[in-house]
């Protein structure tokens, strides 16, 4: 266990690491945020155009679908268009597995379970321990195998295969919950790439319910050495998701638990990108980039604080140093609440006055405060890079 500086005293547990291209996930390495390509894999065009868009807001993993053997084959020409590590995501076809490693993949999302053939996962290990590269098992609670079938095939429907039945959340002594058999899940996947002497593995357990996600991850960090990938599945809207993943996410991540995230949401995957860092950053588990703060307003400010806001934000995603940067709707509280911040913005009466740790730097009309803030943000940075 590793102790993390910052506001909340967290200590990580230090897992094995396995390295995604030229990240490395687990260890005492950074938590790295991680996305999906939504487009069809098999439009290189359009594929590579996102991935470019995620590079661009800071993602540092991507991962595609490959449903068919054209996407594999596609994967090898995006592969070389992507400055970040690309995971193929396979289901039931060890066929597309083979040819994704072939294609140059970073990682596989891969369920060794899902193959049903021992032979053929031989085969996608062999290929992929020659290469190096780790396969994520990812357990869903949406594709769990049927209650008292793990490891079993055929023969049993979606609907009455008791899944849905088993009781959600923290498990009850005595019962057999959703949480035990997602670990139980788990861990028979895991076994079946251990028998095989592979051990680049990474593991995420996920469902939509954030008390089973988050027991489901408790549980299976005390059984196994591998690194945590965090996600709450199917969260939703950009909203809602962002909401339902910051509170699962947060929780795990304050224990922690956790090295690498991924925010779904049905938004793009730039969304997901920002929402991530946005996470991570507000549990000062990364510093690469700006924090915000900004006042919710009232009707006391005079100034559209909203759309001020918006703009500083949007302004900030430019730069990577980590600085502090508050934006206030008046001065009456504006200098106490932005103290903590290296530079700061109280807006109002037609004036903008500017703060350098709270104390007034400079009072300038409000149709120049954006520019003179963000010269100010620049200011700092110079500062910080050079202290001497």
């Amino acid at each position: 266990m590793a102790k993390i500086e910052g506001i909340f005293e967290m200590v990580r547990r230090i897992t094995q690491p396995v390295s995604v291209g030229d990240v490395v996930v687990g260890g005492n390495a950074p938590i790295s945020v991680q996305s999906m390509t939504k487009t069809d894999t098999r439009d290189i065009k359009a594929t590579v155009n996102q991935i470019k868009q995620l590079e661009e807001a800071g993602c540092e993993i991507v991962r595609c679908a490959v449903p068919d053997l054209e996407s594999a084959v596609a994967l090898k020409s995006i592969k070389t268009q992507s400055t970040i590590p690309v995971i193929a995501d396979i289901h039931f076809h060890h066929e597309l597995a083979l040819e994704s490693l072939r294609s140059g993949v970073d990682c596989l999302r891969l369920n060794p379970g899902n193959i049903r053939d021992k032979g053929k996962v031989k085969l996608i290990v062999k290929e992929a321990k020659e290469r190096q590269v780790p396969i994520r098992i990812g357990v869903n609670f949406g594709s769990l195998p049927p209650v008292d079938g793990i490891g079993k095939t055929g023969g049993v429907s979606r609907h009455t295969d008791g899944v849905n039945l088993l009781e959600k959340g923290s498990s009850v002594k005595g019962t057999y919950s959703a949480v035990d058999h997602m670990i139980a899940t788990g861990l028979w996947e895991i076994g079946i790439l251990e028998s095989l002497d592979f051990d680049l593995i990474k593991i995420s357990l996920k469902a939509f319910d954030i008390e089973t996600t988050v027991a489901s991850y408790r549980g299976m960090a005390e059984l196994v050495p591998y690194p945590l990938h965090l996600g709450i599945t199917e969260a939703g809207t950009a909203e809602s998701g962002s909401i339902r993943s910051a509170i699962g996410l947060g929780i795990l991540l304050y224990e922690g638990i956790g090295d690498t995230i991924r925010v779904s949401l049905s938004d793009e995957p730039v969304k997901e990108v920002d929402t991530g860092f946005e996470i991570l950053k507000a549990m000062e588990l990364r510093k690469e980039s700006p924090i915000l703060v900004a006042c919710p307003s009232c009707g006391r400010a005079d100034v559209d604080v909203r759309k001020l806001a918006n703009e500083v934000d949007d302004l900030l995603k430019k730069i990577k140093t980590p600085i502090k940067v508050a934006v206030m709707g008046c001065e009456v509280n504006g200098p106490g609440e932005a103290k903590d911040a290296d530079v700061g913005i109280a807006a109002g009466s037609g004036r903008a006055v500017i703060f350098r740790k709270g104390k007034k730097s400079k009072i300038v009309d409000e149709k120049d405060m954006l520019k003179t803030l963000m010269d100010e943000i620049h200011k700092v940075e110079k500062e910080l890079a050079d202290p001497n």
